[in-house]
């Protein structure tokens, strides 16, 4: 088995090093799903004097990305994220007719329809399993293991971050913000936890998963986002009592009205898989109409679990060079002149189930006064929590509603907030029961 898939890393952070190592490590067994060694030739740093954590030897570093992808080398993996150079680089590289391999959500979501019209033209491969959930192949999953099934919604732990914050609120106790601390000070989160806290992360990954699943278009604007800042330790708690769990999910459903694409944080069951899924761990559950409801759990992110994604790419190009593009699997799951714009539903007009939390004073008809309004709105009361009141504080009042579109919710809280004896702190998060 002399031949040799020549490998171009753009890109030598923690991933890439991963990828260095799990080649070295794996050599074998990789040399022979493939039919040839798999090796990295070349790849580009921004210091060349920094102590790595893999063995460099045999490879030549390039201060220019661009010289990777101008080397002799037969496929580019992009490691370094974001829009721009990366974009630019990939470009390069489909000119040149050279495959690529991505772990880059950002820019596939945002700009990945342009970029795989590109490849088709060119007749290269473009793969991006470590694009969403790490070492989770959700991917090929949606693109190959499903393909015989109708897939009308998934729902998933997909940003790392996310999770671990909300596990730190609910084994802990903590604050938000003291769990955010934690996260950043364990390199889980920036410095600036934008990215991930207010969902953008997982819209990304959402709005590809999505894509694969229901023969779309990238829809990345379409994505409707809540951040977690809004939650409490209260809400973790009360949830708790009446049943559930807090996950920040990426929840995409199709039906005949249309497409819900929305990240934002969610009560799921307790003996949900998704509940029980804490940590930095990623889980992902997609129905089908045949198979029913599948559910995967893994690490998605980190140097080797992200390092084993892309060489799954890697493998499916070595063992696709020399054949004709007609054979290649379609990079979004669907033939590109099958896919089909859906009509997207923002958040005013999804139906769910809501959780309300309320503060209220400790008075007499209080709780007659908030179930006649929902009455009167046609909103059905699931459960009931009501916590009594300490020394001269306020009562809290937690309610799981029945599935409702959310302008009635808002409608509700609304009126809600009109009675003279409820306080303005409302807290509204959404309920999935995955039924």
């Amino acid at each position: 088995m002399n031949e040799v898939l020549k490998v171009g890393l753009i890109g030598l952070g923690t991933v890439g090093q991963g990828v260095v190592r799990v080649l070295a490590t794996n050599a074998e067994e990789i040399a022979q799903r493939a039919g040839r060694r798999i090796v990295v030739t070349d790849a580009s740093v921004r210091d060349a004097s920094r102590a790595r954590d893999c063995d460099l030897s045999g490879i030549r570093l390039h201060a220019d990305p661009f010289a990777v992808v101008n080397a002799d080398v037969d496929v580019i993996v992009e490691l370094i994220g974001g829009i721009s150079p990366a974009q630019e680089l990939i470009a390069a590289a489909i000119a040149r007719g050279k495959p690529v391999v991505t772990a880059n959500k950002a820019l596939i979501a945002e700009r990945g329809n342009e970029i795989l019209a590109a490849a088709r033209a060119q007749g290269v491969l473009l793969a991006f399993e470590a694009a969403v959930a790490g070492g989770i192949p959700i991917i090929k999953v949606l693109r190959e293991g499903l393909t015989a099934n109708h897939i009308d919604s998934l729902a998933g732990i997909i940003n790392g971050t996310c999770n671990y914050i909300l596990t730190q609120m609910t084994a802990k106790g903590q604050s938000f913000a003291a769990a955010l601390a934690d996260a950043q000070k364990l390199g889980y989160a920036e410095a600036d936890p934008t990215f991930d806290v207010e969902g953008i992360d997982a819209a990304h990954k959402l709005a590809i998963l999505a894509s694969i699943a229901f023969g779309m278009p990238l829809q990345f604007a379409a994505v409707a986002t809540e951040g977690l800042s809004k939650v409490q330790a209260q809400d973790i708690q009360l949830a708790r009592e009446l049943g559930y769990r807090i996950k920040s999910l990426g929840i995409a459903k199709r039906s005949a009205r249309g497409v819900e694409l929305r990240v934002h944080p969610t009560l799921v069951p307790e003996d949900h898989l998704l509940a029980k899924t804490d940590g930095a761990l990623n889980a992902i559950r997609v129905h089908g109409n045949a198979v029913g409801q599948t559910v995967y759990v893994g690490r998605g992110a980190g140097g080797e679990p992200t390092a084993s994604a892309v060489i799954a790419d890697l493998i499916d190009v070595a063992r696709l060079v020399g054949a004709d593009a007609r054979h290649f699997v379609p990079a979004l799951g669907f033939g590109a002149d099958t896919l089909r714009a859906l009509p997207t539903l923002a958040f005013a007009d999804i139906e769910s189930a809501y959780y309300l939390r309320l503060q209220v004073a400790d008075e007499p008809g209080v709780l007659r006064a908030i179930t006649s309004i929902l009455a009167e709105l046609d909103i059905s009361v699931e459960a009931i929590l009501q916590k009594e009141p300490r020394d001269d504080e306020d009562a809290t009042l937690a309610i799981i509603s029945s599935e409702i579109p959310e302008h009635r919710c808002d409608l509700a809280l609304a009126k809600l907030r009109e009675l003279p004896f409820v306080r303005p702190d409302v807290s509204r998060l959404r309920v999935e029961h995955f039924a």
